[in-house]
Parts: C-alpha cells; sequence; structure tokens
C-alpha cells in the first residue's frame, strides 16, 4: 500500500564525529527535512553529539553505548513511516533516498529495501583486495539487508518486531525477520562501501561479525528470540570462484581468511553492547568518499 508519510532515518552513531557531517550534509542535500533525522550518539567519547547537533536534527546522547540500544532509542522518538536506518559512515548518493522509498511504496510484496553496494578497495592490502573480489560477488549480498548500513523498512515491515535485541548482528535481525519475496535490493542506486585497510581490520571485523551471528543463531535456536535466520552458505565462495581461473588466488585467500576468522570467532566471547567498528576508515578520512547514484 502506498504510503503517504515522510521517512525518519535512525543514525546510531559511535564516535564517529570525523564522518556523520558527511552523511548529514548528504541527507539534507536530498528532500529529507533536519526533524526528520535523529541521530544517537551513545558511548561517545569525542563531539559526534556537538557535531550533529549544529546540523539542527534532533540528537539523543546516550551513556551507554551499543547499536541495538541506540537503534531502540531513535525508535522510541521516531513518529513516521517509512523506517531508514542508517551508519554514520554512509553518505547516501544524490536521489537515492527518494528512490528507495518510492520503490518500497510502488512494490506490491516489499517490506524492506536496500541500496546495492559498491565496495572500495583501493589502496588496501593485498589479501583484503582478494577477499572482497570474492565477498563481493557472494550472492547472498544480493538477496538480504546486510552489508549496506542502509535499510529502508515500511510500517507494516517495522511492526513485525518490538525492540532490537542487544546482539549485534542488527543487520542478521531484520534480514531475519522478511520472507525473500518480502525484501529488494533496489537497482540503480548504490552505496560506497570502504573496505578495511589493513588485513589485521578485516579479520576483526570477520571475527566480530561471525561473533555477533552465531549469537543470534544460538538464540533462535533456543528459543530467545523468533526469528528464521538465514542458513550460513560455507560453500558459495568455492561457486563463485571455480568458473572463473582468475579468481582462483583469491579464493585461496578468502578462504584462508575465512577460515581464521571462525577459529578466532569461537575462541572470543560474544558482546551484546560491542561497537563492532572499524577504526581504519575513519582514520584515514575514506569515507568523506560519496557513494554513487548509478
Amino acid at each position: 500500500m502506498f504510503q503517504s508519510t515522510r521517512p525518519t532515518f535512525v543514525i546510531a552513531a559511535h564516535n564517529e564525529e570525523r564522518v556523520i557531517g558527511a552523511c548529514l550534509d548528504a541527507l539534507l542535500k536530498q528532500d529529507v527535512r533536519r526533524e526528520e533525522i535523529i541521530v544517537v550518539a551513545n558511548g561517545c567519547s569525542d563531539h559526534t553529539a556537538e557535531v550533529a547537533g549544529a546540523y539542527g536534527v534532533t540528537v539523543i546522547d546516550r551513556t551507554e553505548p551499543g547499536k541495538a540500544g541506540a537503534l531502540n532509542a531513535g525508535d522510541a522518538v521516531a513518529s513516521s513511516y517509512p523506517r531508514v536506518y542508517l551508519d554514520a559512515d554512509i553518505v547516501v548518493p544524490d536521489r537515492a533516498v527518494a528512490a528507495l522509498v518510492e520503490s518500497l511504496q510502488v512494490s506490491p510484496t516489499a517490506l524492506a529495501v536496500v541500496p546495492c553496494r559498491q565496495l572500495n578497495t583501493a589502496g588496501r592490502q593485498w589479501p583484503v583486495r582478494a577477499y572482497f573480489a570474492i565477498n563481493e560477488r557472494l550472492p547472498a549480498f544480493h538477496n538480504s539487508l546486510f552489508g549496506r548500513g542502509l535499510i529502508v523498512v515500511s510500517q507494516e515491515g517495522r511492526e513485525r518486531f518490538g525492540a532490537f535485541p542487544s546482539m549485534v548482528a542488527d543487520d542478521l535481525f531484520l534480514d531475519s525477520q522478511f520472507a525473500a519475496s518480502e525484501k529488494a535490493e533496489v537497482g540503480g542506486v548504490s552505496v560506497l562501501i570502504e573496505a578495511p585497510y589493513r588485513t589485521r581490520d578485516l579479520m576483526n571485523r570477520l571475527v566480530r561479525v561471525r561473533r555477533g551471528n552465531a549469537e543470534m543463531r544460538a538464540a533462535a535456536a533456543t528459543g530467545q528470540i523468533h526469528v528464521d535466520v538465514r542458513p550460513s552458505d560455507r560453500w558459495a565462495w568455492l561457486r563463485v570462484a571455480l568458473p572463473h581461473p582468475r579468481l582462483w588466488l583469491r579464493g585461496i585467500a578468502y578462504a584462508a581468511i575465512t577460515v581464521l576468522a571462525a577459529r578466532r570467532a569461537r575462541h572470543t566471547p560474544t558482546a551484546g553492547t560491542s561497537w563492532g567498528q572499524d577504526p581504519s576508515t575513519r582514520e584515514r578520512g575514506a569515507m568523506l568518499t560519496h557513494g554513487m547514484a548509478t
């Protein structure tokens, strides 16, 4: 059903003073009003709240860290739909907001939509480039809601669940709320995702992701949360690499990094309040580069 209301943006931000300005600049250049943007700064030791406040948007300054808590705090004061969950380090390309909202409104089945993603691996270490050469081709990143830092959810979709659980894998939680026919990737709109610069930063990110995914699957299996979490497709990388000899060496690197991350994740305790931020992209100011609408 067509929704006449305008979207509300919920931006969870933890120590994002270097990138939150570019994120807000991009939104306010589009048909987005300041009162439609909610920035939830929490657990910050920098000037995230002050930078966001200078834009005249709604700012919630929480002392407690944790993305789930930040999303819930933003939802508590949001009043319109669709609801847009946006990471603070994402620069939304021009006209993307209108395109995503329109796609959600006109679709007969979609309750949540995401843009395509474009990975920036320029200047990264070779193992990082090799890993993402495979990762960017995985089918899961074309039929899911994760990996973009931007998810648009309709009112009906948001009413599927209550609060975000105190877990790391918020994107996987959202993805698990909807059947395949109820979520869509919008062609013609893409966001630029910055890859970690160093192999150790990539490894840290993967360990956090695997920890969070395992935590959510365990909670679903024991009935702590009621979601149907998609199973892990462990051999998707091999199906991607095998038909293309030029990807074989990269496939080996991908497999080695993935196995090592899985082993480390099993020996690292989960933490529902862990932010899981990659410092390498912030340190270099890489996120000031705009995403692109194609």
